[in-house]
């Protein structure tokens, strides 16, 4: 199922970033990494994604604003985004659902619940 499916991790946690790229690659996903908004939004439109993994707080652009921006975009707007931070308070989630995020995982957080739950939304999108 993973086959083919290419995934943008945007992070600016080195070993988080690692931990997911690992984890990913080994199920045969295709992983892409951005390190900040700026970059996460320059490979929106360099290669468009089957699924986003989205942290909430990283330089350059938010994670808020860079799911505002792919929800605006009508060629973005369908891609499953999952908001992986460690922002835990109520007002954050929302705000993040509110915007069109797919799913919201806090951080610290279980490797293999973030896995099955992009399998979930890469079998339920499109």
């Amino acid at each position: 199922m993973a086959a083919n499916k290419r995934i943008l991790i945007c992070d600016d946690d080195p070993l988080l970033v690692d931990l997911l790229d690992y984890r990913l690659t080994s199920r045969g996903y295709d992983v892409v990494i951005a390190r900040d908004g700026g970059q996460a939004l320059a490979c929106l439109q360099e290669t468009k994604p089957d699924a986003i993994v989205l942290d909430a707080m990283m330089p350059v652009a938010d994670g808020y604003e860079v799911l505002r921006r792919i929800r605006e975009d009508q060629a973005l707007a369908a891609i499953p985004v999952i908001m992986l931070t460690a922002r835990k308070q109520e007002r954050d989630i929302v705000e993040a659902l509110e915007l069109g995020a797919s799913d919201y995982i806090v951080k610290p957080f279980i490797p293999e619940e973030l896995v099955a739950r992009l399998g979930r939304l890469l079998a339920t999108s499109k």
